[in-house]
């Protein structure tokens, strides 16, 4: 499920890119998709890095990349073990709302991302995310911990406020709203029930084959229920 729209970003050939709080990779690999990128994939747990390694390296196999290289390593977001300015663009997809001090965490984003380097930030959206406080209180300890959750506006200005230029935002992956709400309300740890399991298939199928009917309720259902903000910034020039 990939949630940045990389059309947006300015990746050129040679640019290396990190992916934070990579997760099992699916961002780090769709960067490794493109020419000659160098996609570098970051993460604390040790067993999502495992699964992102089985990916690129099936990336590899199949040929499904663009040239370039990647790499994988265990990192904190507010202790990043990265040189200042060492990348052309930076991703950190569904990451701030399990941080306490996510202030240090975009002040470390904004140091390893060179001058001019797109810096991608996704998060729950407000309202989506509400109704899954509401409707389960073990919700958010469930989901790996979120312990907050974000207004559009009010992490704009903290994002700006620590340095970066605001371009644009987006709304992801409407269809996934239901599927969690339903998580909700039968609990949120039960993904045997079986109606999660079957809308669990629905959303595989949908996204390995990207069928045009959902492909468009999808994009049509997005600015209303859209599960994830998307906002994009620049790091501004010297």
């Amino acid at each position: 499920m990939i949630t940045v729209d990389f059309q947006r970003m300015h990746i050129q050939p040679g640019f290396k890119v990190l992916d934070i709080g990579s997760g099992p990779g699916r961002h780090t690999a769709a960067a490794y998709g493109l020419e000659k990128v160098t996609a570098i994939g970051a993460d604390l747990c040790h067993t999502d890095l495992l699964l992102a390694k089985e990916r690129l390296c099936n990336h590899d196999l199949m040929g499904w990349h663009g040239g370039g290289s990647w790499g994988l390593t265990t990192a904190d977001i507010t202790r990043l073990p990265f040189k200042d300015q060492a990348f052309d663009a930076v991703i950190c997809s569904e990451v701030m709302e399990h941080i306490p001090h996510d202030k240090a965490a975009a002040k470390e984003l904004i140091r390893v991302a060179k001058p001019g380097a797109d810096v991608v930030v996704s998060v729950p959206r407000f309202w989506p995310e509400k109704i899954c406080w509401w409707l389960a209180k073990d919700y958010s300890h469930a989901n790996q911990g979120h312990i907050r959750i974000y207004r559009k506006k009010a992490l704009i200005r903290m994002l700006v406020a620590s340095g970066l230029e605001y371009q644009g935002s987006h709304y992801a992956h409407s269809l996934h709203s239901p599927f969690w709400w339903l998580k909700c309300l039968v609990g949120p740890t039960r993904d045997k029930h079986p109606l999660v399991q079957l809308y669990h298939r629905f959303l595989v199928w949908d996204i390995m084959e990207k069928p045009r009917l959902t492909r468009f309720l999808d994009a049509l259902c997005n600015p209303f229920m859209g599960k994830s903000l998307v906002l994009y910034f620049k790091k501004p020039l010297d």
